[in-house]
């Protein structure tokens, strides 16, 4: 196997084409690839190519060999376990591999922390054979686009909460009002203050408020042991009365 040019981004593209390699091994061409690990044959390895080409083959003879050899004998295995499994541990293995691979030649072309933490870096921003294969990375990319577009209305609530708090008034969590609740609330303002529906009370002006998407009464956060940043994880709050009765019937 040719050895990669000595610079930090040289030894990344090195490592690029063989993740790309093997990816297609275990994904695309994996009919193939299975076929070729015939568990009759001697200790068999895949190997990722630089310009992306994979192969199964024997290890080299050398010993030790010049560069890190991957893990031999996949071919055993294959037959003992279920395919996604095996799969797998090929992955995993190839993983383990590569990032051999990449930190052999820059020990040999003499890099420092920087360079080292910098190529870790580069490579630590693509998602693992293993996550690509298993589906890990699929399912990462959606839950951080799920918690990207979360986050707006996230903050939002919390904005509110903070304001109710602020003002010694009562906003309901986590709920657009419409035009009737908005009535309701001007109503409120002028026929008197809005007491809690635990205590009885309206005691000071910088409590926390929460309403229960329910039965719409309010009560003091401390009352219903209710935090601020508890009720920016709650969707729709039943207050211990109404929670009480769903469970009797």
């Amino acid at each position: 196997m040719e050895a990669p040019g000595r610079s930090v981004e040289e030894i990344f593209e090195d490592f690029k084409g063989r993740r790309t390699a093997i990816i297609k091994a275990l994904t695309t061409d994996v009919v193939d690839f299975y076929t070729q690990c015939d568990p009759e044959k001697e200790n068999l390895c895949l190997y990722g190519l630089p310009n992306e080409h994979w192969e199964v083959n024997l290890p080299v003879e050398e010993v030790p060999p010049e560069l890190p050899e991957p893990v031999l004998g996949i071919n055993f295995a294959r037959d003992g376990m279920q395919d996604k499994d095996w799969l797998s541990l090929v992955a995993v293995h190839s993983d383990s591999w590569l990032l051999a691979l990449a930190f052999y030649f820059g020990a040999r072309f003499g890099f420092d922390k920087a360079d080292r933490r910098r190529l870790f870096n580069m490579m630590n921003e693509l998602p693992t054979i293993f996550e690509v294969v298993t589906g890990t990375a699929k399912k990462q990319v959606k839950e951080k686009s799920l918690v990207s577009n979360n986050s707006g209305s996230k903050s939002k609530s919390s904005s509110k909460a903070r304001a109710a708090e602020a003002q010694g008034r009562p906003s309901k969590e986590l709920q657009p009002k419409d035009e009737d609740e908005v009535v309701e609330e001007q109503d409120e303002d002028e026929h008197g203050d809005t007491l809690c529906g635990a205590c009885g009370e309206n005691n000071g002006t910088d409590e926390f408020w929460i309403c229960c998407d329910i039965c719409e009464r309010w009560f003091h956060g401390k009352c219903v042991k209710i935090t601020p940043a508890r009720a920016d994880h709650i969707k729709h709050y039943k207050c211990p009365s109404c929670s009480s009765n769903k469970r009797a019937r």
